[in-house]
């Protein structure tokens, strides 16, 4: 399976300027946990960051620092692990464990941002796939008893 295929296409974006209480806003508003940072590069989102609401735990309440004046690109990680639209899941998967990260911006071709993929949505993909297994055992018990009958 293509990483392009279990995706999230509706990423929620903030640029390097953004402030922190906007970032936890966007957080909030759009229930997600992380934000891609990205530069605008001629009309497209190019990724060059993240954020996630641990960075704001850890780097900002921790340390009991002032909210204001902090910007996204001021608390980002910016050695960003990426996956291709075109990516293999399982190998992107082994990456994202390699490189300790529960979310991966997703890229095509041209580095355009165009989808992310979590952690928690590769284990929903995988429950409902799992949770198929018994509905096929059953449809093939079906199947026999009735060529039987």
């Amino acid at each position: 399976m293509r990483v392009g295929e279990c995706c999230n296409t509706s990423v929620v974006i903030a640029q390097r300027s953004t402030s922190i209480v906007e970032a936890a806003q966007l957080m909030r508003e759009f229930h997600v946990g992380a934000l891609v940072v990205v530069d605008p590069d001629g009309g497209t989102a190019r990724p060059v960051g993240m954020v996630t609401d641990r960075d704001l735990v850890v780097e900002i309440l921790a340390e009991e620092a002032p909210a204001s004046g902090i910007t996204v690109g001021d608390i980002m990680s910016s050695d960003l692990v990426t996956a291709g639209w075109d990516d293999e899941l399982l190998d992107t998967l082994d990456r994202m464990r390699s490189e300790g990260v529960r979310r991966i911006p997703v890229v095509g071709a041209t580095g355009a941002l165009m989808g992310i993929l979590a952690a928690d949505d590769v284990l929903d993909l995988l429950a409902e796939a799992v949770g198929r297994v018994p509905q096929l055992v059953r449809h093939q018990q079906n199947i026999e008893a009735q060529r039987r009958t």
